[in-house]
């Protein structure tokens, strides 16, 4: 079907295929880093300047007077292999923990590790030291600890060794953070650490019930109404046949049968596990009010 497909067009196909957390971030690290490229060609004062204007700094009097910089510093890298490497493990593991929790959970976990790295950087910057702190690997450590939770066993392609099970491959990344803190690098290894150890606490709020997703909504209503496009929605008497599905809430009635099958077949085999004609009707009944 896609043999005489353009790479354009095979590319542009695989981008929105891209689950759309994903896609955003991927999108944003990418333009962000085209924007210091391009400052740099004017001056490398100008990408500099742009670094200490957004980057986190570990102290914090920087987390409480410009908290902005706790979210702006994992979009800023330090050269194309550095973006390259996390954006490659965001994609490898990341649409697999996307398409099983959803985009709202999945960003919560995302940025959660990201905020929660930088901020147990401010305790150990008196030991490790006072550095500018750039880079998405802390978010991406987050998300790769998520990605060994739920698929513990899924074997992983590494260049030169054989398959190695993905909570073998996550716990040996860590470890070798571990070995090599202190070490003059210029790597925010404490950063890794704490991205793993919140990601690890916030899927184990989602394994016990808590419904991580809820924490995106005002995020949500807030861009809405940047946008104009924010409705509040009308009062209505609580329907006590309202399911939660990860990211999505569904309060259809005369599809309730159908809506039943799906549902058990996500508490089996999660989200990934539904056909593209199931996903395509769950999608549609979440549209309906």
């Amino acid at each position: 079907m896609y043999e005489n497909e353009s790479f354009s067009s095979s590319f542009k196909r695989g981008y929105r295929g891209l689950p759309v957390a994903i896609r955003t971030l991927i999108t944003l690290n990418v333009a962000v880093f085209v924007l210091q490229v391009v400052l740099g060609i004017f001056g490398r004062g100008y990408s500099s300047a742009l670094i200490q204007a957004f980057a986190f700094y570990p102290e914090w009097q920087t987390a409480l007077f410009q908290p902005w910089r706790l979210v702006t510093y994992m979009f800023l890298h330090g050269g194309a292999f550095h973006l390259l490497f996390n954006m490659l493990w965001l994609w490898w593991m990341g649409r697999a923990v996307e398409e099983r929790l959803g985009p709202r959970t999945f960003t919560v976990i995302y940025m959660g590790a990201g905020i929660g790295g930088a901020l147990l950087d401010i305790l150990f910057a008196q030991i490790m030291g006072f550095n500018f702190v750039i880079g998405a690997s802390g978010a991406v450590y987050g998300i790769m600890v998520a990605f060994a939770m739920l698929f513990p066993t899924m074997p992983i392609m590494l260049i030169l060794l054989p398959p190695i099970q993905a909570r073998y491959v996550v716990a040996g990344l860590i470890a070798l953070d571990v070995l090599l803190l202190g070490s003059q690098d210029g790597t925010a290894r404490i950063v890794h650490l704490g991205g793993a150890g919140i990601g690890y606490l916030l899927m184990r709020a989602q394994i016990q019930g808590t419904d991580l997703s809820k924490w995106m909504l005002p995020v949500e209503q807030f861009w809405y109404r940047l946008k104009g496009t924010y409705q509040k929605s009308k009062s209505k008497p609580k329907n006590k046949n309202m399911y939660t599905v990860s990211d999505v809430e569904i309060v259809d009635e005369t599809e309730q049968s159908e809506l039943d099958q799906i549902l058990e077949k996500i508490s089996e085999k999660g989200y990934d596990g539904l056909t593209q004609e199931e996903k395509k009707k769950l999608f549609e009944l979440s549209k309906k009010n």
